[in-house]
């Protein structure tokens, strides 16, 4: 199989390398509650968007674009920027059951805009090698979120002291600063939110 493999799809595979480093680093913190844990896990995320733009760019350069590359760079981001950040928001505080149903939602929308793209993305491109236009934020967004997640460490604000408090709602706990995963997901599968791709 990897003699299949074009350039690019070693650099989709780096991006779900950092995916995977973010999780385990988030594991890692809830384990030692050390801050360096914390930011580490953070770090990855723009690594792996480095390494999502440049694999485009490459399959661009060398004209060398495939179905398999296709699936790859979606699996891919579903872990760095899906799972990742959801993990991070968990170890970072948000670990009430309201908080539990806003990350599952947002790793739902991930999923489902990373497959809506795939079967559009022949359509969108309207007969090109490019889709003219996202339709919803394109889920590398969640990189933003793992910046307030970090930025939040920074002013050790985490755990008891996330922004936000927290609010007993019914049975179960819930810590406002979770609507941002929401928000990002809500976002990811509007179908009337366009932003052309560059």
């Amino acid at each position: 199989m990897i003699r299949e493999f074009h350039l690019a799809d070693f650099f989709t595979l780096g991006n779900a390398a950092c995916g995977v480093a973010a999780v385990f680093l988030a594991m890692m913190y809830a384990a030692s509650q050390s801050p360096v844990h914390f930011f580490a896990a953070a770090a990855m995320a723009p690594a792996a968007f480095l390494f999502d733009v440049l694999d485009g760019r490459i399959a661009r350069w060398r004209r060398q674009h495939s179905p398999l590359g296709r699936e790859l760079d979606s699996l891919a981001d579903i872990v760095s920027f899906g799972v990742a950040p959801a993990a991070l928001g968990f170890v970072a505080g948000l670990q009430g059951g309201w908080d539990w149903v806003a990350l599952i939602y947002f790793v739902c929308c991930g999923v489902s805009r990373l497959a809506r793209f795939n079967v559009t993305a022949e359509s969108l491109s309207e007969g090109g090698d490019k889709v003219a236009y996202f339709e919803g934020t394109p889920i590398p967004t969640s990189v933003l979120l793992t910046g307030v997640l970090a930025f939040a460490a920074w002013q050790d604000r985490l755990g008891d002291s996330l922004y936000g408090g927290a609010w007993t709602v019914g049975p179960w706990e819930f810590h406002p600063l979770a609507l941002m995963f929401v928000l990002s997901g809500t976002l990811m599968i509007s179908k009337t939110f366009r932003i052309p791709k560059f």
